[in-house]
């Protein structure tokens, strides 16, 4: 009989290339899969239920709560409606005076709950009780929570119970050194539930040891590899027709989130001092229109485009286009000083050289499959020395883009879905 999985995510799962390939690992290999994550009411294409495979199912939690939506629209009713402020009191006069015990309270909740700080609480404590309630009436077999986000709904669904089941707790990042992670209250809140699960799944060695010092035990290790059967496309989205780029003309390319700490705004510094070539980026985030506002202040339209963001399926399609891509993390936590980030891995999954930082999980990878150059990330002039160093040697950069066939041998999940299968077999 298949063992039944729930895993929780706190996302919509539209772009989540991790979560995918471990819930279609699972499903391949004898395991009955049930995601749960977060619906997307601005995205019509996004589905509440979706059906990947006969063993992997997603289920989208609705966002907002119900009542949160009738308020906000009978706000917004009155306001379209322009009604006059004098009648308005008058009327809410006459009602506090027939039921002031009731009228008045309730004019308070409403109040708070309209105000942004306490609709933030309610959205999301409605929408984690959803999920629970979505976990424990699933009755799993295996729960498997991602992120610190979503350890609390597997751990009251999962230890709630008369019959208590397994948790694994996957965490893709340093939640207790991460972007908006910075108060001390993340760590008691990580150390109170790390010591009620059952496995634990860091993303590389570096973060093992780091959690091995924090807690005392080093958690298994599950490598952020890409998958060669999803990377190794023969179709190609031709950028150059795209960007109405000439066909010799070299794209310097940056896939992945638009956020802060990510070297980005030094890439634009940089790129005056590139001698030739495009810079494209790939994605949105935060920091997009600050992005955008910095190449406009620098006159750079033409020589520095964005794309929106890519369905993980389709993104090698434009990956391919390249000539060199970039990982260029700046140290601006643990988490990112320790990451050895997926994007890394994909450009050479396309045969893709990069320009990379020298961060030691990253400066591993790199240097030992010489697959491109690692530089400081912090200093512009390193990495246009970087890149200008591949533009002015074609043969180093054909070098390291071959090497890359030898590299994706090795970075690849259809070798490290093993280290996830043998977690599970404990269960």
């Amino acid at each position: 009989m298949m063992k039944r999985v729930g895993m929780f995510v706190w996302n919509h799962f539209t772009n989540d290339a991790r979560v995918l390939r471990e819930c279609t690992s699972l499903s391949n290999n004898g395991y009955d899969v049930e995601l749960i994550c977060i619906d997307d009411p601005n995205d019509p294409d996004v589905q509440k239920y979706e059906e990947i495979n006969d063993h992997f199912r997603v289920y989208r939690m609705q966002r907002y709560p119900k009542t949160l939506l009738f308020l906000q629209k009978a706000y917004r009713f009155a306001l379209g409606k322009k009604w006059p402020l004098v009648p308005l009191l008058v009327i809410w006069g006459f009602l506090v005076y027939l039921l002031p015990w009731v009228i008045i309270p309730l004019t308070i909740i409403v109040g708070l709950l309209l105000k942004t700080k306490v609709r933030v609480i309610w959205i999301r404590s409605a929408l984690i009780l959803r999920m629970i309630w979505k976990g424990y009436r699933g009755n799993y077999d295996i729960y498997h929570s991602n992120d610190l986000n979503t350890l609390p709904q597997g751990y009251i669904s999962s230890k709630w119970r008369i019959k208590k089941k397994p948790l694994i707790y996957d965490s893709h990042e340093v939640q207790t050194s991460r972007t908006g992670y910075d108060s001390p209250w993340y760590r008691r809140f990580e150390n109170f539930f790390i010591k009620r699960m059952d496995s634990m799944i860091v993303e590389n060695d570096t973060r093992a040891k780091f959690n091995e010092d924090l807690y005392g035990f080093y958690p298994h290790v599950l490598h952020n590899y890409p998958s060669l059967h999803i990377q190794q496309v023969h179709e190609k989205v031709d950028l150059h027709e795209m960007l109405q780029l000439p066909k010799d003309e070299k794209i310097l390319l940056y896939q992945g989130g638009i956020q802060a700490g990510r070297g980005l705004e030094k890439l634009i510094e940089a790129f005056p001092k590139f001698h030739e070539g495009t810079l494209v980026f790939i994605g949105d985030g935060k920091i997009k229109e600050k992005l955008i506002q910095m190449v406009s202040d620098r006159n750079l339209q033409e020589k520095i485009r964005f794309i929106a963001k890519v369905p993980v399926r389709e993104l090698p399609k434009y990956t391919k286009n390249a000539y060199l891509g970039f990982q260029v993390l700046n140290n601006i936590n643990f988490n990112h000083w320790s990451a050895s980030s997926n994007k890394l891995f994909e450009y050479m999954m396309n045969e893709v050289p990069v320009i990379a930082c020298n961060f030691p999980e990253i400066k591993r990878a790199v240097e030992e499959s010489e697959v491109g150059i690692t530089i400081d990330p912090h200093d512009p002039d390193e990495i246009a020395k970087g890149v200008n160093e591949l533009l002015e040697n074609p043969d180093k950069r054909d070098f390291f883009s071959s090497n890359c066939k030898n590299a994706r041998k090795k970075y690849n999940w259809e070798i490290e879905q093993h280290r996830l299968l043998e977690v599970y077999k404990k269960y």
